[in-house]
């Protein structure tokens, strides 16, 4: 490995961890998947499917589907509810009585841009406006695409199931009022709900060192907004 790729490894090796990590558990997520498919075919008398057929079916995309936009809406929230929402003590929170999204100064935005600052933050207008609030709507499209992928890969599932007990398949639309689709959507939205909530109470008492995502060792537990 030369010392140009060596840098680029140490870089983003926190990206390329996880990006690692995801194709891991994706490709588990499919395997398993697969097996736990093909057990319940045997089990009703029916043919077991090759992997890509599995993965390629509504099966599999329903399940995944409904993982990325839970995760996706649990960013959206929490990146807009930390703007103007706050946790004393949390490393996760701002400081009380920095609520709101702070001056152009404090931004460093139009005339108080710095010569390294991006150039859509130096441009001021629309552009900065589109650009300082950029992440916060990617994240709330991400979770609307992934949202409306789940919704059609259920009902093409739930469809399926409808047809194998000789019922009516339901339209998209019907899909969206079944408590199928809720049921599905509550299960993954309130288990992100609740990793958030407990990250940012937990990080006002407990540390882990080295983590930016924790407020350093010694800090008192009221101190808000550090991070080691």
């Amino acid at each position: 490995m030369t010392e140009h790729s060596r840098g680029f490894v140490r870089d983003n090796a926190l990206s390329l961890a996880f990006g690692g990590l995801f194709l891991a558990t994706l490709v588990g997520q499919a395997l398993s998947g697969a097996a736990d498919y093909n057990a319940q075919q045997i089990a009703d008398g029916l043919e077991p499917v090759s992997l890509l057929d599995y993965v390629t079916s509504s099966s599999f995309g329903v399940d995944v589907m409904e993982n990325w936009q839970s995760e996706y809406l649990q960013f959206f929230l929490y990146i807009f509810g930390t703007v103007w929402l706050i946790q004393r003590g949390s490393a996760e929170s701002k400081k009380p009585g920095e609520e709101g999204p702070e001056s152009d100064e404090e931004q460093r935005i139009g005339r108080h841009a710095t010569e390294d600052s991006p150039e859509w933050a130096r441009a001021g207008g629309w552009r900065t406006t589109l650009f300082s609030r950029s992440l916060g709507l990617l994240m709330g499209g991400l979770f609307l695409l992934t949202w409306a992928a789940s919704s059609i890969a259920g009902w093409a599932a739930f469809n399926s199931e409808q047809l194998g007990r000789r019922q009516d398949p339901v339209s998209w639309l019907g899909y969206l009022a079944e408590a199928d689709f809720w049921n599905r959507s509550f299960q993954n939205w309130q288990s992100e709900m609740l990793a958030v909530g407990s990250m940012a109470v937990f990080s006002v008492y407990l540390r882990q060192r080295g983590s930016p995502e924790s407020k350093p060792v010694g800090v008192a537990h009221a101190e808000t907004g550090q991070t080691g």
